[in-house]
């Protein structure tokens, strides 16, 4: 076997993992950005525990037919972006719509698509995705859902002794 097969082989092997641990990726045409647009982009994403890989979509496809997911294939034409959120479905859409709404770069950075889990995501989904609070936030707001009820109980208690002792 060619040396240039088992590199390819393997960067397949590698983009199959990603898709495996990944809770959401997301694909994005990026043609028209410039070097110090997308240096700022991959360190959103650092910052936000998402993925940046510009990959062959060849190779993409080859590691789609391996795990036996379909309805992408029309994405991945040009010049294209993966964006994997490892932690929270939320976090890649959130960032790359973010970046897009607060760079003004509608014309030139565009979410074509995306996967949750091994389904395909259509743009309402991802829109969806964008503007939902991510997964600790939704934590906060439960925990402080059933923090409420306690502590109003407790206040009641505490005037109800403090009216006996009084």
């Amino acid at each position: 076997m060619s040396k240039n097969r088992e590199i390819k082989e393997q960067v397949v092997a590698d983009i199959v993992e990603k898709i495996k641990n990944a809770e959401s990726m997301i694909v994005c045409s990026y043609s028209g950005l410039t070097v110090e647009q997308v240096t700022n982009l991959r360190k959103q994403c650092r910052e936000n525990d998402v993925q940046y890989c510009v990959l062959k979509n060849r190779l993409v496809k080859r590691a789609l037919e391996e795990l036996n997911i379909e309805g992408l294939n029309e994405l991945l034409e040009g010049p294209n972006a993966f964006i994997f959120s490892t932690k929270d479905v939320t976090a890649g859409p959130k960032t790359v719509s973010t970046f897009i709404e607060k760079n003004k770069l509608d014309a030139v950075l565009k979410i074509t698509g995306g996967m949750m889990g091994t389904e395909k995501m259509d743009m309402a989904t991802i829109k969806a995705l964008a503007t939902m609070p991510s997964r600790q936030e939704l934590l906060a707001t439960l925990v402080g859902c059933l923090n409420s009820p306690v502590s109003g109980l407790v206040a009641v208690l505490d005037q109800i002794a403090d009216q006996k002792t009084a």
